[in-house]
């Protein structure tokens, strides 16, 4: 299943026991995986490195633990906002990373 990443924006976030977390405000992606890393229920307006670190941890949640998404995103929770039990996977469109040998 494919869905646009504008699609997501506004979606009501609920946990796994039916517990209102918020709204999608932005979305954290890996580019080089294309994957997409994080969903976080407050806007992205980083002033400083402990600011970001804290809204990383209290506000946004691991898009590992996504359960299902549609008219809502549904979320396991799992403490400390570590990841579910879920296996990363590649993105089978995105080709091998290339090292750069020399200058």
């Amino acid at each position: 299943m494919s869905i646009k990443l504008s699609q997501l924006w506004g979606i009501d976030i609920y946990n796994d026991q039916a517990k209102y977390l918020g709204k999608v405000h932005d979305i954290i992606m890996n580019m080089e995986e294309g994957t997409i890393e994080r969903i976080t229920l407050e806007p992205l307006r980083i002033t400083n490195k402990s600011h970001a670190e804290k809204l990383l941890k209290e506000k946004s949640i691991l898009y590992n633990n996504v359960i299902s998404s549609g008219d809502i995103i549904i979320v396991q929770e799992k403490g400390n906002n570590e990841p579910a039990e879920k296996p990363k996977e590649k993105n089978p469109y995105l080709p091998p990373k290339r090292h750069r040998i020399g200058k």
